[in-house]
């Protein structure tokens, strides 16, 4: 009689529990999951799109956490990138969640997204997600992706190259090489001999210089006296007198220091007189071609003035008697 009640008793636990298992997993109704991919293949480093679709009824919501990309389960698959979007329509809330996924192994016949739970719970006003007590969970659909490759299928490896030897070349192939490297040879001795001019003409110029400093003080002396000569105050003949106190400078400069400054912006000669510092005042050189550049092409209210020109000349005067 004690044993009969015994398993009266144990029965009726059994199945108490079970029927609070089945009340606790039964899955509302009004809840919807899809999973599904944008092509049913990819080939090796390739993309694809894998979407998941949940529809929860009125009054339930799911734990976006079970969705993250490392809850994912992969099969010779890798996450790039995953966006989300919410949004309440006809009494339901629906989820999208997109995952872009690709592959770089080629040991993986067929990869896959594995099935795996996402939590619900019951919805309360002020109640956070992470506070809610799950009250079930639904099951995302596995999807199976077929892999396309150009190597062929259950190769034991992947060799980059084949083993095969590279084949001579033939007679007049190996003809070419020496004809090649003559024409090379060729098209190098006329620049060879122009850079080599060049060097000589530079180096005649400068020994030059020496022979024809007399002269050229002279010369510069005359110049500075005929430019003191003019009338400062028309700025028109001042214009003038500023070009050619511009091209004095810039002629004395290639005759000391050997800087073709005739072409060269102010900036470039301020430059390019580094190395001739100790035989032309560089400061005063600047001074006087930016105050020339303003002079012959500025606006006429920016020109230099009467007393600019005469201090400009006296620098002149000053860079004329160095070198």
């Amino acid at each position: 009689m004690r044993h009969s009640l015994f398993m009266v008793r144990v029965l009726t636990a059994i199945l108490a529990i079970a029927a609070g298992v089945r009340a606790q997993s039964a899955q509302p109704e009004g809840f919807a999951v899809t999973a599904s991919v944008d092509r049913p293949a990819i080939w090796v480093a390739d993309r694809l799109t894998y979407t998941v679709e949940i529809v929860c009824p009125r009054g339930y919501d799911v734990l976006a956490g079970d969705l993250a990309r490392d809850k994912l389960k992969l099969t010779g698959l890798e996450v790039v990138s995953a966006d989300s979007s919410r949004r309440e329509e006809a009494g339901v809330t629906r989820y999208r969640f997109d995952y872009v996924l690709t592959t770089y192994r080629v040991d993986v016949a067929t990869p896959k997204i594995g099935s795996f739970p996402v939590r619900y719970y019951l919805a309360r006003a002020g109640q956070r997600p992470e506070e809610a007590a799950p009250a079930g969970s639904i099951a995302v659909p596995e999807v199976m992706v077929a892999l396309r490759s150009l190597l062929p299928d259950d190769q034991a490896i992947y060799d980059v190259r084949d083993g095969r030897a590279v084949a001579s070349p033939s007679v007049p192939l190996q003809l070419l090489a020496p004809a090649g490297f003559a024409l090379i040879i060729i098209s190098i001795v006329p620049a060879a001999l122009l850079v080599a001019r060049l060097a000589l003409e530079m180096r005649e110029r400068r020994r030059a210089v020496p022979h024809s400093s007399r002269h050229s003080r002279a010369a510069a002396r005359e110049a500075l006296d005929e430019l003191r000569a003019i009338d400062a105050a028309d700025p028109s003949a001042r214009r003038e007198a500023f070009g050619r106190l511009d091209a004095l400078v810039r002629q004395h400069l290639t005759e000391v220091c050997g800087v073709y400054a005739t072409g060269m912006t102010p900036g470039e000669i301020e430059a390019a007189l580094a190395p001739c510092a100790a035989r032309v005042p560089v400061e005063l050189v600047a001074s006087v071609l930016a105050s020339s550049e303003l002079a012959r092409y500025a606006n006429p209210e920016l020109q230099p003035t009467a007393e600019a020109w005469r201090a400009a000349l006296d620098d002149g005067q000053q860079i004329l008697g160095k070198g």
